[in-house]
């Protein structure tokens, strides 16, 4: 089955039968997926999805800045739908937390890219 065509066939559901679908959904990639991690000494500390150095407010950035979930997934093929929903997820439950770590990085980038910096 294509995208296109589990489209049409959702679209065509009731809304109960969507909220099932949701729940059947939401229950599979709660079930799998590697969970969200902070490790001192590894990225500064900061919330990365577990086993990785793929920090949660890194893929926020990419999302933000309009990535889709495919064109990411694309990018880390390592990563699964499941792992997004839980960075997602994790993204939704500490705005504050991810919104200062972008606010961060993107003045440390800033720096980096002043004319004295750049060979």
């Amino acid at each position: 089955m294509t995208i296109p065509e589990l489209e049409a066939q959702l679209k065509a559901l009731t809304p109960a039968e969507k909220a099932e679908a949701i729940r059947i959904l939401t229950q599979s990639l709660k079930n799998s997926g590697r969970s969200i991690t902070k490790t001192p000494g590894v990225m500064g500390g900061d919330a990365c999805i577990d086993n990785t150095r793929i920090p949660v407010w890194l893929l926020a950035s990419y999302r933000n800045d309009g990535a889709t979930d495919a064109f990411i997934l694309d990018c880390y093929p390592h990563l699964g739908a499941a792992d997004l929903v839980n960075v997602w997820a994790y993204a939704e439950a500490y705005p504050d937390e991810i919104e200062e770590a972008i606010r961060l990085q993107d003045e440390a980038d800033e720096i980096l890219d002043t004319p004295e910096n750049i060979p």
